[in-house]
C-alpha cells in the first residue's frame, strides 16, 4: 500500500525473501530426500551385485563380466548423491573452528564465505563435468554396451543438486556436528 508521500514502502520485500526461502527449502527437501533414497538404494544394489560376483566367481566358477564395472559406476553415483545430503546437513569437513569461535557479524561472514566457496567449487564441477560428459558420449564401457557419459554424468548432476543443498544449508543451517562437538 502506498504511503501518504506517494512512495511505496519496502515492507513487501521481506515477504518476497521469505517466499523464496520457503520455495528453496521445499525444493531442497524433495531433492535431498530423493538423493538420500537413491543413494541408499544404490548401496543395496551394489551389495547385491558384489554378492552375485562372489557367488559367480567362487561357487559357479563363471566370473561375471559386467558386475565389477557396474558396481564402480553405481558407486560413483552413490557417492555424488550422498554428497548432496552431506552438504545439506553440514557434515562435510569445514572450517568449524572458525564458526565455533566466531559470533555476530563475523560468524555471518564466515558462513557466507564457506557458502560462496562451496558453490564456486560445485559450479566448477558442474561446468567441467558437463564438458567431460560431452567428450565421452561416444565411448562405451568395456563390459557394458552403455555410453560412458552415463557414468560421468554423476559429477555434474551431483554437483548441481549439491548447490541447492549448500544454499538451503546457508538459509537453514543443520549443524548437528558443530553443536555436538566439544
Amino acid at each position: 500500500m502506498p504511503s501518504s508521500s506517494g512512495s511505496t514502502p519496502s515492507a513487501g520485500r521481506p515477504g518476497v525473501l521469505q517466499g523464496a526461502r520457503a520455495v528453496l527449502l521445499a525444493v531442497d527437501r524433495v531433492l535431498t530426500g530423493t538423493a538420500m533414497s537413491l543413494a541408499c538404494a544404490l548401496l543395496a544394489v551394489i551389495a547385491c551385485l558384489g554378492l552375485w560376483q562372489v557367488i559367480a566367481r567362487f561357487i559357479l566358477s563363471q566370473p561375471s563380466t559386467w558386475t565389477e564395472e557396474s558396481m564402480r559406476r553405481l558407486l560413483i553415483w552413490m557417492v555424488m548423491l550422498g554428497t548432496v545430503v552431506a552438504f545439506r546437513r553440514g557434515a562435510l569437513v569445514s572450517v568449524d573452528l572458525m564458526l565455533r569461535l566466531s559470533r555476530g557479524a563475523w560468524r555471518r561472514f564466515v558462513r557466507t564465505f564457506i557458502t560462496v566457496a562451496s558453490v564456486a567449487f560445485l559450479a566448477t564441477l558442474v561446468w567441467y563435468g558437463i564438458d567431460l560428459v560431452w567428450r565421452v558420449r561416444f565411448q562405451t564401457f568395456a563390459s557394458l554396451d552403455l555410453s560412458m557419459s552415463w557414468g560421468y554424468a554423476a559429477l555434474p548432476v551431483g554437483a548441481a543438486l549439491a548447490i541447492v543443498a549448500v544454499l538451503a544449508h546457508h538459509v537453514d543451517p543443520l549443524n548437528e556436528e558443530l553443536e555436538n562437538a566439544h
